[in-house]
């Protein structure tokens, strides 16, 4: 009945002017309260022990004496000095208690899984933010009706493997199987289609049930979500997607740039939706969008995790995008908008100063509001140029649109070859375009975006590179890896023996 949804709306819109009332605490006294909170909680762990959290908080100021004990990590340094003892079952190892579940994380690389782990504090956590951004809703122009309807979220296997002392996957599979009772009947494909592992079969499940949905949220990583969609379609001999699911309204994704796969997922709609960007990240729920005016994500301050910056500059990064001695660090006070910033959290999962390889640019400070500009090792760099995934994806999209193609996925490389510095451009599309024309206005995006990239191609970047293929084939490679559906995404930027890895997948492909 319309009637559930009204009264659901109306509690919505009180949330939301409460939630104005609780903003008015500065942003720098909600990361301070959080700061102190995660300190006192982890005091006498192991690692809360070794690194004297108790003379921290007596400290006359504790983020100085933070930053004087603790160390920068990243997963490899954090994993070998301490996660390996909860993997193997030690208890109050970085955080208090014994650690139940680990998510699998590679990001968008090809290297083996990260094991990150998952408290029951950071469950709860995830939980907290994912209502605050329900309640968010009430800032968009939505019908009662849509509050009953179904939310089809695609993510991992909730079949998780239980390994010994605790249970792996993905963090949307752990999410899942913790859902509460009440959201069940709205949640879809439902526990038994979320169970499978098999992404195939997964797909054909959801495609034969999706009839039977009444769908008004989809959540989901876009290139699998369109995927989804298209195999739904073609299935039932639809025009779109509204045929099946008229009550969809609301898209919420995350974890890539969406603009490049835009213009293909509204080929597949009848009508607009709301696109709702997040940034729930194996380590965390980082930020959201909060409000539809505002294209830019609010940092989370006061749920769990202590958010530092590391300017991302030759003083601080290697070309490698791997961190310099001594690198300059600051707290949220001391960010200023327009500067990339490298992130580092502090979360109650027992992750401390970890370097979670993305960088960040703030929007709107006075709101806490951010970008995702990319990540520190998806940089390129081999002679000075500095081209940063933000530069990429836009000087992709200019194109594109300037063609008329669409462009959903692409990948570059840095190549050094006898003193020779080229880059090599791989571009994914289904549509007609002349390689050489796309790569002349490539060249001509980038130059404009990014004028370090401007003065090395008349100096020492003299080659560039461009090779057309088909979406599939981007996709393929990730199924020969393995990762394939749920939190996957395609790297933008191929180092060593990714990069060999691709090129030996295209030309076996090609042969």
């Amino acid at each position: 009945m319309a009637l559930i949804g009204k009264a659901i709306k109306r509690a919505l819109t009180l949330q939301t002017t409460l939630r104005k009332v609780r903003r008015r605490q500065s942003a720098d006294k909600m990361q301070e309260k959080t700061f102190l909170k995660l300190l006192r909680k982890a005091q006498h762990t192991a690692f809360g022990n070794h690194y004297a959290f108790d003379e921290i908080l007596k400290a006359t100021d504790p983020y100085a004496k933070f930053k004087k004990n603790v160390p920068v990590f990243n997963y490899e340094s954090l994993h070998d000095a301490w996660w390996h003892r909860s993997l193997e079952g030690e208890e109050d190892v970085t955080w208090p208690g014994k650690v139940q579940y680990f998510a699998l994380s590679s990001g968008t690389s090809g290297s083996p899984s990260k094991k990150i782990p998952v408290t029951q504090a950071m469950i709860r956590s995830i939980k907290r933010t994912s209502i605050r951004q329900i309640l968010s809703l009430a800032y968009y122009d939505l019908p009662p009706e849509l509050f009953e309807k179904g939310i089809f979220m695609l993510g991992g296997s909730t079949d998780l493997q239980w390994r010994s002392s605790y249970y792996e996957g993905d963090l949307s599979g752990i999410n899942f199987t913790q859902i509460p009772f009440w959201f069940q009947a709205h949640y879809k494909p439902g526990k038994k289609i979320a169970r499978e592992r098999d992404w195939e079969a997964k797909i054909e499940e959801i495609v034969k049930s999706a009839k039977d949905w009444d769908i008004g949220i989809i959540v989901g990583v876009p290139a699998w979500i369109q995927i989804v969609i298209e195999r739904i379609i073609k299935h039932y001999n639809l025009n779109n997607i509204h045929d099946i699911w008229p009550n969809l309204k609301i898209y919420v994704h995350g974890g890539v740039f969406f603009e490049p796969y835009k213009k293909g997922f509204e080929k597949l709609l009848a009508e607009p939706l709301y696109y709702i960007e997040t940034y729930l990240a194996s380590e965390g729920f980082i930020a959201y969008q909060s409000n539809k005016e505002r294209n830019a994500m609010e940092l989370v301050l006061n749920n769990g995790i202590f958010f530092e910056f590391i300017p991302f500059n030759e003083r601080n990064f290697n070309q490698e995008g791997g961190l310099e001695s001594n690198p300059q660090i600051i707290s949220l006070e001391d960010a200023k908008e327009g500067v990339e910033y490298a992130l580092l959290i502090s979360t109650c999962a027992g992750a401390w100063r970890y370097m979670i390889g993305d960088t960040i640019k703030f929007i709107d400070k006075a709101r806490s509001e951010i970008i995702i500009t990319g990540r520190t090792k998806h940089y390129l760099s081999i002679c000075g140029e500095h081209l940063s995934v933000d530069n990429m994806n836009h000087a992709v999209m200019m194109v594109s649109e300037e063609l008329g193609v669409i462009v959903p996925e692409f990948c570059v490389a840095g190549e050094i070859d006898d003193k020779i510095f080229r880059h090599k451009w791989y571009i994914g599309t289904n549509d007609e375009v002349n390689a050489e024309e796309f790569q002349h206005k490539l060249d001509d995006a980038l130059k404009q975006l990014n004028d370090d990239y401007k003065v090395e191609r008349r100096s020492a970047l003299k080659h560039m590179q461009l090779e057309i293929l088909p979406v599939d084939m981007f996709y393929d490679w990730m199924r020969s890896l393995g990762k394939e559906g749920g939190q996957n995404k395609f790297p933008r930027v191929l180092k060593k023996e990714q990069l060999t890895q691709w090129e030996e997948f295209i030309k076996m492909s090609e042969a």
